[in-house]
């Protein structure tokens, strides 16, 4: 069940795990990805229905002064209220699931990397031919999300266990590589699946 003709490598993996990272060094090889959390701005953007129903919901304190999503107050909320998270998920998930499959058909390299946090938890896995997983341990996740976006323990603590379990996302995987190690060995990882990926859709 996915969406384009082409063949479709879903790309996970918990918070400061190195999806981004990943995601670039398959660009680099000139393979197209499509990225489930753009589009999940995209539609919360201004204009854009579903931001005028958020603010409805929870208060026109939810928007900054240009009047877009002010998304870390949002995060606040719903990762302390579990009927507002649920709420909007139901919200948000059908439209950017809509989106994704767009996106989907528009693409034209031998395969597409769909880069998606949450790939398990919002069933976009149901898109993809194929799941690849880049995992490292939790300490790893804290320290590595912590000097990215400067949030402290708790939030990024919360964020780990509002995704499935580091686990879960490694038995539901096709393929994982650990990403303990530095750039150049994670580039190594992936030179090679694409290697492998390749070999899959010209047989």
């Amino acid at each position: 069940m996915h969406a384009a003709k082409n063949y479709i490598v879903g790309l996970t993996g918990g918070i400061g795990s190195g999806k981004s990272a990943a995601a670039d060094i398959f660009r680099s090889l000139g393979v197209q990805t499509v990225n489930a959390d753009e589009l999940s701005r995209e539609v919360v953007a201004v204009g854009q229905p579903a931001l005028e129903e958020i603010a409805e919901h929870f208060g026109r304190n939810i928007l900054s002064t240009e009047g877009s999503l002010d998304r870390a107050a949002l995060r606040k909320i719903i990762f302390s209220d579990r009927e507002a998270k649920a709420w909007l998920e139901n919200l948000l998930h059908p439209l950017i699931a809509k989106l994704l499959q767009e996106r989907l058909t528009e693409t034209s390299s031998a395969y597409t990397i769909l880069e998606s946090p949450l790939l398990f938890e919002t069933e976009q896995h149901k898109f993809v031919d194929r799941v690849l997983v880049i995992d490292v341990d939790e300490q790893t996740q804290l320290s590595r999300a912590m000097a990215r976006d400067g949030s402290d323990k708790a939030v990024i603590q919360s964020i780990i266990a509002a995704q499935i379990s580091r686990d879960e996302r490694i038995r539901r995987a096709d393929d994982v590589v650990s990403n303990e190690g530095n750039l150049n060995q994670l580039k190594e990882h992936i030179e090679a699946l694409h290697d492998h990926y390749r070999g899959i859709v010209t047989t």
